[in-house]
């Protein structure tokens, strides 16, 4: 037995090998083994590629119908909008007039009916002789006092009244505070006439409570 070389390994009882392949037709198989692998990676890359174009393709025709539903009711909406458009002018036209009227009597007071509970207010032998009004407009706002612990008021009754005997006027105040709207009276001078009856000018301001709210839109509308 000789010796081995440095580097060399001796083996005992092993089978002999030997490779007689030339380095060529390694390199070959090698390079036909990644040439294996790199199709399937490539053919792997391919398979996804148009998938993913498949499901854009899929995605961009769904948003296209759903686009096209939309405009097919948005045109239907449209035409059904144009067959009753001259309902809805009529309607409108309607709408204004109401909110003009609820407007224009906004601040509207059923005179002829306050002065009779005014008169009803007043004792029996008391007649009113003029009345003088001076009320809000829906146009314009009311004078309000500047005085102190004057109430505000949305209209102003100036009465003229005669009574045959001595009036007692703190009682008349007392009886007119229950009008509606009623925010303050003043009484004014007291004469008496020739005849001996007593005339007497009073001063009655009134609030919002004594609107008619005759076009008043209802609540909750």
């Amino acid at each position: 037995m000789s010796r081995s070389k440095v580097g060399d390994e001796l083996v005992f009882g092993g089978e002999p090998r030997v490779d007689l392949l030339p380095p060529e037709v390694k390199a070959g198989k090698k390079a036909k083994s990644t040439r294996r692998r790199l199709g399937a990676a490539l053919i792997a890359v391919v398979v996804l590629v148009i998938t993913g174009v498949g499901a854009a393709t899929w995605h961009a025709q769904q948003s296209q119908d759903e686009l096209a539903s939309a405009q097919a009711r948005t045109a239907e909406l449209l035409a059904s909008q144009a067959k009753y458009a001259e309902v809805n002018q009529v309607q409108n036209e309607v709408d204004m007039t109401v909110a003009a009227r609820q407007f224009g009597a906004s601040t509207e007071v059923d005179w002829k009916s306050y002065l009779s509970k005014v008169r009803a207010a007043l004792p029996g032998d008391v007649s009113i002789d003029t009345v003088s009004v001076d009320s809000a407009s829906p146009l314009g706002v009311y004078i309000q006092p500047t005085a102190p612990l004057q109430a505000a008021r949305v209209a102003t009754l100036t009465l003229t009244v005669t009574s045959p005997n001595l009036p007692s006027v703190p009682q008349w105040l007392d009886a007119i505070k229950g009008l509606p709207g009623y925010a303050d009276a003043t009484p004014g001078s007291i004469k008496r006439s020739d005849t001996g009856a007593y005339t007497v000018d009073l001063v009655l301001h009134i609030n919002g409570g004594a609107y008619s709210n005759r076009f008043a839109a209802p609540e909750g509308k």
